[in-house]
């Protein structure tokens, strides 16, 4: 009976992991944090202090991301604080400034990950980090999730397909309830 307790709230966690995870990946990082981090990545002017930084000392750098890594963290605690609280648009707010600091946070880590890892701790935690992604992504219940998601995202597409295409009944119905509703708002 305790066994089959452990191994439910065992699965129960590995899940909430694994929802944490993708929420973060897919829609976030995905979303949002990849397109800003790439704008942030082909600007010029970042171009030039990419090339400054391999100048700079590894100490000026570590303590730089850290800063900038910590700022990120408190704000996405924060920010979930205040959902928690009830001020549902401040911690939208904050979240959102969040994510280009998160953004440049990850270029730099990217432009100076060589520098960064010469500290031995820093290099070990990021490969337990590593190390921990990989276990969460080889569970089952990953896989399963993953794969559903697949299929909802394909079903999503069809649908917006069928009724969001150029003439669609669908879409031909609301442009004429519009224009009604427009109409008569004029008058």
């Amino acid at each position: 009976m305790i066994l089959k307790m452990k191994k439910r709230l065992l699965s129960l966690l590995q899940l909430i992991l694994v929802v944490i995870y993708i929420v973060f990946e897919e829609l976030i990082w995905e979303g949002v944090a990849k397109p800003i981090y790439e704008m942030v990545h082909s600007l010029k002017i970042l171009q030039g202090i990419e090339a400054k930084l391999q100048t700079v000392n590894s100490y000026v750098i570590l303590v730089l991301f850290i800063l900038l890594l910590g700022a990120v963290e408190f704000l996405g605690i924060y920010a979930g604080m205040m959902f928690i609280s009830g001020h549902i648009f401040v911690g939208l707010s904050i979240y959102l400034t969040k994510i280009p600091i998160a953004a440049f946070t990850f270029w730099l880590f990217r432009v100076t990950e060589d520098k960064l890892m010469q500290f031995g701790w820093f290099k070990w935690i990021y490969k337990k980090m590593l190390s921990g992604i990989d276990w969460l992504k080889s569970l089952q219940i990953y896989k399963d999730t993953m794969k559903r998601l697949k299929s909802l995202k394909e079903s999503i597409r069809a649908w917006r397909k069928e009724y969001f295409k150029k003439e669609s009944p669908t879409l031909k119905k609301m442009k004429k309830h519009y224009r009604k509703i427009k109409d008569s708002l004029d008058k």
